[in-house]
């Protein structure tokens, strides 16, 4: 069943080319170098894309969108000079999608930056043939060499599915493999195709015997009959499937399962991930004394500690929260659950503007917004997915923790509400916790009614057989997303690391750094005072907000480091030169603040890096400190009467 299947037909769509820019179509390249690897979402090509390059891949963005291209050397068929492009997985060719618009960019050579293909892998799932079909017409309309794998197919045999693949072969005028990624089988047939094009490229350029497809509806007519006409039978679902669908899709018991799974993929982040995270910043903080202490001028010293490694620190801390972020997901998605989880959050999720598989960044945001932001890949509907990366800092991560404990211990009486099983300080915990979650609902319906306004759009979405991930496929997942984050992400937290910690040191005077409070950003916070004394705040604080962009949690430091050099409350402890400081109206602002707030130069990278632009960090800055200003102004003002 793997082997290649090669037939052609008389009468041509479109003009055969072999792919390069300024080709006519009657000439042929000498040697193939480029491959482009198509496929609807879910079909197993990027499993395919990973056993044919292994970690020999590079991952970026397309020039001037957000969707991310892969592309790596096709060592695992023997063919390291080649270049396989991964394309977004798409439905079709004739949508509007930014997706659908990439992969026909690419696929006509006009990708700047990309180069065009030579050949076409076109990878469909054979337990889905009559609907997956549907992107054959117009990639082999195309004109280019292509290849048809129809993945999966170890469950169409044991499933009692079948279909004749010379037949299929006939009809598509391209030659046909059954493959099964997972496994590797029938990857001979990818060596034979791209060998035997690289000896004579016009062997396999074979005109198409086509329809005319002018519409999706058209094209849906055409699959349907090629399915009849090449005896496919679809498999059954395997029992399996059948007895778990029965009580995962349940109208009652499913979504209650789904509650269970993301209160489960939330534990595991937060309460397996916290630790991890910790555990990681010792070693890290021990081990960048060690390195500074290497150096003998302090200046030195200095600079490695605070200006380079805690940069470098601040950075990698977040790495196990988010390899098991994505291995979490990597297994509900390789299993097949998280298209069943999409399919029940959605009718929750579009009453909000967003789309169903926003609930797995959305929940784990609530650990950290960074790899929350990074899960967003799983939404194809660009508006969507931009969307979900924009509400999702709204969600209190744990490093707004440190400031809300230390304003709610040291503002809030510890009194009885409920007994001694809820207390005044856990209710303004658990306030704090919903206004940022009505914050992210609030911002997620006035984007998807105005800037990213779009016509609904159908939900579509295959619902793949169960199947047990694989070591090799979570591995290549895991090193994958890690290694995007610290490299490219990373490069941005340390730049701007850098500018802030020489920011707090300079100006220098006879060699010696300046203090905090006499430096640049010293001086800011005395700037900024009158614009922030409305809402209770004092220069202190001003600092505080200042140093806390890097991260969230190191204002609580910048405050113990102002507050105990401070002559009318070094006696004091941090609560009480609190309390000496500021208002209950002040420092309930503060947490307001933080809660709406976007204080957290990593998050801002990442969505840099996510959205390949600076406007959408830049515009999210603004409108989450604004909204931050106001709501802490308001804050201090009312309680300011009421106190």
């Amino acid at each position: 069943m793997s082997d290649c299947c090669d037939t052609g037909g008389t009468v041509t769509l479109a003009p055969p080319r072999s792919g390069k820019r300024g080709q006519t179509p009657g000439q042929t390249a000498a040697k193939i170098s480029t491959v482009a690897l198509v496929g609807p979402p879910n079909c197993g090509k990027s499993t395919l894309f990973n056993r044919l390059t292994g970690l020999r891949q590079k991952v970026a963005n397309y020039p001037g969108v957000t969707v991310e291209q892969h592309f790596g050397r096709m060592g695992g068929v023997g063919r390291g000079d080649l270049v396989l492009i991964d394309l977004p997985g798409i439905h079709s060719l004739h949508t509007f999608s930014e997706d659908a618009r990439v992969a026909v960019d690419v696929l006509h050579g006009n990708m700047p930056g990309t180069p065009a293909p030579d050949a076409v892998l076109l990878v469909l799932d054979a337990l889905h043939l009559n609907r997956q079909l549907m992107l054959a017409a117009p990639v082999l309309a195309l004109g280019l060499p292509t290849l048809v794998l129809l993945n999966m197919a170890d469950l169409m045999e044991a499933q009692g599915g079948k279909i004749d693949v010379l037949a299929l072969a006939r009809e598509l005028g391209a030659p046909v493999a059954m493959i099964c990624a997972t496994k590797g089988n029938g990857l001979d047939a990818i060596a034979r195709f791209v060998n035997r094009l690289s000896g004579s490229p016009e062997a396999l350029a074979a005109p198409v015997q086509l329809p005319v497809l002018q519409n999706v509806a058209s094209c849906r007519q055409w699959a349907n009959g090629v399915s009849a006409r090449t005896n496919y039978k679809a498999p059954l679902s395997s029992l399996w499937t059948r007895r778990l669908d029965a009580v995962l899709l349940h109208k009652v018991g499913g979504p209650l399962i789904f509650l269970g799974v993301v209160i489960g993929v939330f534990q595991v982040v937060f309460a397996a991930g916290l630790p991890l995270s910790n555990w990681l910043d010792k070693i890290l903080s021990q081990a960048g004394g060690a390195l500074a202490g290497i150096f003998p001028a302090h200046w030195l010293q200095v600079l490695v500690r605070d200006g380079v490694w805690n940069g470098m620190q601040a950075v990698m801390i977040f790495l196990p929260q988010i390899l098991l972020l994505f291995l979490v997901i990597g297994i509900l998605e390789d299993s097949g659950y998280l298209a069943r989880a999409a399919l029940i959050a959605d009718r929750v999720m579009r009453s909000i503007g967003l789309n169903g598989k926003a609930f797995i960044p959305l929940l784990s945001a609530y650990a950290c917004a960074v790899p929350a932001i990074m899960a967003t890949r799983t939404i194809e509907n660009k508006r969507d997915r931009m969307a979900t990366i924009l509400v999702a800092p709204f969600m209190t991560c744990p490093a707004r923790l440190p400031i809300y404990t230390l304003m709610i211990a040291a503002f809030i009486p510890d009194r009885h509400i409920l007994g001694d099983l809820f207390g005044m300080r856990a209710a303004v915990m658990l306030g704090l916790y919903l206004l940022g979650f009505l914050a992210a609902l609030g911002t997620a319906r006035l984007l998807k009614s105005s800037v990213l306004k779009a016509s609904a759009a159908p939900f579509i979405l295959e619902l793949p057989q169960y199947r047990w991930p694989t070591f090799r496929s979570m591995g290549l997942r895991l090193l994958d997303r890690g290694g995007v984050f610290v490299k490219q992400t990373g490069t941005v937290i340390l730049a701007v690391t850098f500018v802030l910690w020489l920011l707090s040191i300079v100006p220098i005077h006879a060699g010696e750094m300046a203090s905090l409070t006499g430096s640049v950003i010293g001086r800011l916070g005395h700037f900024i005072e009158p614009a922030i004394r409305p809402l209770g705040f004092n220069w202190k604080i001003g600092i505080g907000l200042l140093s806390s962009v890097v991260a969230r949690e190191v204002i609580v430091g910048t405050l113990g480091t102002l507050y105990g050099a401070d002559p009318a409350t070094h006696s004091l402890g941090l609560q009480a030169a609190l309390r000496h400081d500021l208002t209950l109206g002040g420092a309930m602002a503060l947490v307001v603040f933080f809660a709406f707030a976007m204080q957290c130069t990593s998050t801002l990278a990442v969505v840099r890096r996510e959205t390949n632009s600076w406007k959408w960090p830049a515009a999210q800055f603004l409108y989450m400190t604004g909204l931050a200003y106001i709501a802490a102004l308001g804050t201090n003002q009312i309680l300011l009467h009421l106190h």
